[in-house]
């Protein structure tokens, strides 16, 4: 599941359909109505709020407007009640973490996408968010290499006892 914090316009055919999918899962997540996500870190910022289902509704919104522009057909009355909440803050080291992040993807996946993107060096957020000063977020999955490091350090190669007295690093 990856709900964006960029401005749904740079994602492509394929990750736009696909953040339409999985925030209408984060959608149902939210409202309790399945079982599973429940504890996926992309949905913390939303469940910080006091509408989670009312402020990702919201991020729908947006999604569905800019699908509306490309000439998809989204079906809206998907969307639940939106809430009336502030923007929700984002990070700018979180929104630079998945410019990278999406423009990598978007090398392999869709070349032609990617020579049509503006050359930006700091892209817009959702319409939901809005940015603050700060690192990546720390529910963000595999970056540990864009968070600063920790005020003292702890070996990542700890000798361990394995069965038949065969030592190994882990």
């Amino acid at each position: 599941m990856r709900i964006w914090s960029l401005h749904p316009k740079y994602l492509d055919a394929r990750g736009l359909i696909a953040l339409w999918r999985e925030t209408l899962l984060a959608q149902a997540v939210l409202r309790g109505a399945t079982r599973g996500y429940t504890h996926h870190p992309q949905l913390a910022r939303f469940r910080a709020q006091a509408d989670a289902p009312g402020c990702v509704a919201a991020y729908l919104q947006a999604v569905h407007a800019e699908a509306a522009a490309r000439g998809y057909r989204f079906d809206a009355a998907r969307i639940g009640v939106p809430c009336d909440a502030e923007p929700i803050a984002v990070t700018r080291g979180q929104l630079e973490f998945e410019w990278t992040h999406l423009r990598a993807k978007l090398t392999t996946r869709d070349p032609a996408w990617m020579a049509r993107l503006p050359d930006i060096a700091e892209p817009q957020p959702h319409p939901l968010f809005r940015i603050v000063a700060g690192a990546v977020e720390p529910w963000e999955r595999g970056a540990a290499a864009h968070r600063p490091a920790p005020a003292a350090c702890v070996p990542t190669h700890m000798p361990c006892r394995l069965p038949g007295n065969r030592s190994r690093k882990v």
